[in-house]
């Protein structure tokens, strides 16, 4: 077996990548530090022809060298936009008919194993802070809340690593 080199993977260039279907998911990230997570928070957008990213609070905005060096162009393929106030966006969101989820620890959390997306309504997918995970008031405000299965003695999964297998478990539903 041989690997493949870059020019075989036929990727899609920027623009063709605009003019693509997308899939009906958007990430919001809430208050994210890390630079480098939100740089690898675009690649996987891309990887997965997600909507839009919606950066909030103190989550970081490209251009920055950092985000760039994670994202390697995606920040010039994906849409974003800086929203001050997450609340506000979900406010937002939810009288456009938005399916808002909190990726969250909580009461009542759905499992990510068990949550089947509904084909017909975009999913709003909302990460948080590093330490302090999506702040309380949007989890309250949110229409569900799914949780990551884990079963390790650790209590979390990288903000970024959270968004890949989100994302990733959304995108094989919808498209199953």
């Amino acid at each position: 077996m041989r690997k493949l080199r870059n020019e075989e993977l036929d990727r899609k260039g920027v623009e063709e990548f605009k003019l693509a279907g997308k899939t009906p998911i958007i990430i919001v990230l809430d208050n994210i530090r890390s630079l480098n997570n939100i740089g690898s928070v675009f690649r996987t957008a891309d990887a997965f022809l997600v909507e839009k990213i919606y950066l909030c609070g103190i989550t970081a905005t490209p251009p920055h060298k950092d985000i760039h060096k994670t994202a390697l162009g995606a920040t010039e393929s994906v849409d974003w936009e800086y929203v001050p106030e997450t609340i506000d966006l979900v406010e937002k969101l939810k009288t456009e008919g938005c399916h808002v989820i909190s990726v969250e620890q909580a009461e009542n959390a759905t499992q990510l194993n068990k949550y089947i997306p509904a084909k017909d309504e975009k999913q709003v997918l909302i990460f948080g802070n590093e330490v302090k995970g999506v702040a309380q008031n949007v989890v309250s405000a949110s229409d569900e809340i799914l949780e990551i299965p884990q079963f390790g003695t650790k209590h979390s999964l990288n903000i970024s690593v959270s968004v890949g297998v989100v994302v990733w478990d959304c995108w094989n539903k919808l498209n199953a």
